[in-house]
């Protein structure tokens, strides 16, 4: 049985909590916050034995095996690196630090230890998303051509005007940070490596320091061109999209709903046909879990964080893809500021748009 410890006592106690009780190898036994007495409540109530006011002693205590992290991005480096230290593996959050040189200390601290780690971009874990890639990897469509994201939403944290870490870039987080974070995975994940890209990233009128609005432009390995607009200040938006495009047909994942994870229709075309079909893809997971549809790909990835402690072996989406991640999410920042775009590779170059 695998003692899991949860940091963090919203996303964490939400989500990481009922996502790992699904699978009977774990036991969550410690929840640790902020605050020693709402925790202590909140641990009595989800029936977990022990609870901490600090992340230190729920990562140094010795009934805890594994830890779950759900804190925001400027934390998750210490957190993670102790607990690595202590050899007990980590299931981090996105994006997996605040900036380069956090996540750089969060990947080698996971290579030296040689612990299992997993970071939660739970997009991948969307059942309608796996068939998608299936068809993709299978070349339903032919060659890639182009990608085309469209992601407008509004947030509560926007409509609030709540100025914490998912609003400012500064820190790590908004738009950018939030959201493009998940993309950025999910297109290397679906479409293979990007090669070079220019970004513009802006905030509300009167609020500027609320960085809402992203635009990236990219070029992909494959010779595909990538586009992606994303704005978490829209109200009734459109929601989710993405469009593939190529030389033999036409995939689409489309979300109109405000729900972040469910929602998604896949529709696949192939020449000569004249209308997209959809794919009916049932979840039996998410169906019992009607308040929050973010907890059915949290408990796949669970799962295969689990699988790979067992197993010795490192987990997909690990740290070294976060580590990827973080590296395109520091270019496009660095794109934005110079007015460039830029070389993703190891080597990274400036050109003047």
């Amino acid at each position: 049985m695998i003692r899991i410890g949860i940091v963090g006592c919203n996303y964490g106690r939400l989500v990481h909590l009922p996502a790992f009780r699904l699978d009977r190898r774990c036991e969550v036994v410690a929840l640790a916050g902020s605050n020693v007495a709402r925790t202590a409540e909140l641990a009595r109530a989800a029936n977990i034995p022990f609870s901490f006011g600090n992340w230190t002693d729920l990562v140094e205590h010795p009934d805890v095996d594994a830890v779950t992290i759900a804190a925001p991005p400027s934390l998750q480096p210490a957190i993670a690196i102790r607990a690595l230290e202590l050899c007990k593996p980590v299931f981090a959050e996105k994006p997996m630090a605040a900036d380069l040189a956090g996540a750089e200390a969060m990947a080698r601290a996971a290579l030296t230890s040689g612990r299992t780690t997993m970071v939660d971009f739970n997009f991948s874990a969307i059942l309608a998303w796996r068939k998608a890639k299936t068809l993709l990897d299978e070349g339903a469509i032919g060659r890639l051509r182009h990608v085309a994201v469209n992601w407008n939403v509004e947030n509560y944290g926007t409509r609030m005007r709540i100025k914490n870490w998912k609003a400012l870039g500064e820190v790590g987080g908004g738009a950018l940070g939030n959201f493009v974070s998940h993309s950025f995975y999910y297109l290397e994940w679906l479409c293979g490596p990007i090669t070079r890209l220019s970004a513009r990233l802006s905030g509300l009128p009167d609020e500027p320091a609320m960085e809402t609005n992203a635009s990236v432009s990219m070029a992909f390995q494959s010779g595909a061109a990538g586009s992606l607009a994303m704005s978490c200040a829209s109200y009734l938006g459109s929601g989710h999209r993405l469009e593939f495009y190529g030389e033999d047909g036409t995939l689409t994942l489309i979300n109109e709903t405000p729900d972040y994870m469910r929602g998604f229709r896949l529709s696949l075309a192939r020449r000569p046909a004249t209308a997209l079909a959809l794919f009916e893809v049932d979840d039996p997971v998410d169906r019992s879990f009607p308040e929050d549809g973010r907890i059915a790909p949290v408990s796949r990835l669970a799962a295969g964080f689990l699988d790979a402690i067992e197993q010795g072996r490192r987990a997909v989406p690990g740290f070294a893809e976060a580590y990827r991640v973080q590296a395109l999410l520091d270019a496009a920042r660095r794109a934005n500021n110079g007015g460039c775009w830029l070389d993703t590779g190891p080597e990274v170059k400036e050109e003047r748009a």
